[in-house]
């Protein structure tokens, strides 16, 4: 009985995907998915006003300690985004069994790497922090922020995955249940951790762990009811090489960009350290505001993804084609939309983080409207890295992936401030996005070409 569901459920879920107008199809996987992506960014804006609050070294250290986050992220994506695109296109091409040993290989093998991840980030805690870029007044709080946050890098690590997987197969609004809650719960815990039990710095990592744990029980129930189209077995876990080779090359690509975010974001906080906290402070500040406009953006494109690995695995390369065009059209929208409010008001929000400190308000309103200027320039290199990621084309997807926080953005970052100074570390970032931009458009088109060829051979 429960297998002829099953079979219902999945027979449904492919004529959603193969037969809904794109737009409309990717419109509503992408509402859950923004609001997921909103959600995050907002509860880490959250940590870092409030830290803010103790000090301009304490909201150094969240720029510090975001760059083990990065870590921890660049793991799960690998493995969540990796997982994700082969079970589309096994869901796509209906072979169910596969998927469901894609998709248990790549969840237990994140707990077992997230757990590797604290052991080694307990045992060396502090050296970390200063390659990180910690200065000595920064220190202190970054060592207490990061230490809970390893605590909690099993499950923050395993939760990516899942809500990757429930993406993957078009149940976003599943995922966006369990990261909502946790993120709202976040934002509420951080004042009571931080100031009522005065546990400061500790307190937002402490606030960020429960609340992460929270997300991952509720993800994992999604599994455990029967509401996904794939189940989660540990007897289902892989022996074969080839299953995790494929994850891994298939995740490679967000491998990539997150663990290249991890080092630009070390050569960042280093570069900003030889201004001073107040720089340190400023660019982690604008960082997380441009987060949170990007992951509109990026939580749209996350609605195209399954749409695209779907009916690739389907055959349908004509709807592949136009849900490309249609996301990266529209994603190009919202991201100026956005950032174009932004700029008016730059210096506004700034100063909401650091009222009394003008060095960070300074610092920090010209690069974010420096910023704001070179968004809308991204949407078009996000979506054609999206788009070769989950139909395959690993080996395009991993170099269009190391653009923006890699290839182009560490020569900027390391060349710059060297000659111009602070200015160069406030530039360097929306350079790699135009440089991308000019990169990735080429890709684009190639994409859509080759999907062109596709199309005519089926005719």
């Amino acid at each position: 009985m429960e297998n002829s569901q099953d079979d219902k459920r999945r027979q449904a879920h492919y004529t959603k995907m193969t037969t809904t107008p794109v737009p409309r199809l990717v419109s509503s996987l992408a509402l859950p998915t923004i609001i997921s992506m909103l959600v995050t960014s907002i509860y880490s804006m959250a940590d870092t006003f409030f830290v803010a609050q103790l000090g301009t070294s304490a909201a150094g250290a969240v720029g510090i300690v975001f760059s083990v986050m990065a870590i921890i992220q660049a793991i799960g994506f690998t493995l969540g985004q990796g997982g994700g695109a082969f079970v589309s296109r096994l869901l796509g091409a209906r072979r169910v069994d596969e998927a469901i040993e894609a998709a248990s290989s790549a969840f237990f093998a994140s707990l077992f790497i997230g757990l590797v991840l604290a052991i080694f980030g307990l045992t060396f805690t502090e050296p970390l922090m200063r390659t990180l870029g910690a200065t000595e007044t920064i220190l202190p709080y970054a060592r207490a922020y990061g230490e809970y946050i390893f605590y909690a890098a099993p499950i923050m690590c395993a939760s990516v995955v899942l809500n990757n997987l429930l993406r993957s197969e078009g149940k976003a609004m599943l995922g966006m249940v369990g990261i909502t809650v946790g993120g709202v719960l976040n934002i509420f815990l951080d004042p009571v951790f931080i100031f009522l039990f005065d546990f400061k710095t500790a307190g937002a990592a402490m606030a960020t762990a429960i609340s992460q744990t929270i997300s991952f029980t509720l993800l994992l129930a999604v599994f455990l009811r029967g509401k996904s189209n794939v189940r989660l077995r540990i007897t289902k876990v892989s022996r074969r090489i080839s299953v995790y080779t494929t994850i891994i090359k298939n995740g490679f690509p967000s491998f990539a960009r997150q663990g290249l975010a991890t080092i630009s974001s070390v050569a960042l906080n280093v570069s900003a350290s030889g201004f001073g906290d107040a720089a340190v402070a400023a660019m982690s500040i604008s960082g997380r505001i441009t987060f949170l406009l990007f992951s509109a953006m990026l939580g749209f494109g996350q609605g195209f993804q399954p749409v695209a690995g779907f009916n690739w695995g389907a055959k349908r390369y004509d709807r592949v084609k136009q849900a490309t065009i249609f996301t990266a059209i529209s994603g190009t929208v919202i991201i100026s939309t956005l950032a174009l409010i932004c700029f008016v008001f730059a210096k506004d929000i700034v100063r909401c983080f650091r009222r009394d400190d003008l060095e960070v308000i300074r610092i920090g309103s010209v690069a974010l409207k420096v910023q704001c200027c070179a968004l809308p320039f991204c949407a078009l290199s996000v979506i054609t890295n999206m788009a070769l990621q989950v139909t395959g084309h690993s080996l395009e997807a991993s170099f269009t992936s190391m653009l923006r926080q890699g290839i182009c953005f560490l020569p900027y970052i390391l060349i710059l401030p060297k000659f111009i100074g602070l200015l160069g570390v406030e530039i360097s970032q929306p350079l790699s996005d135009i440089t991308t931009f000019l990169i990735s458009i080429n890709f684009f088109f190639w994409f859509l070409r080759k999907t062109d060829r596709k199309i005519k051979e089926q005719c």
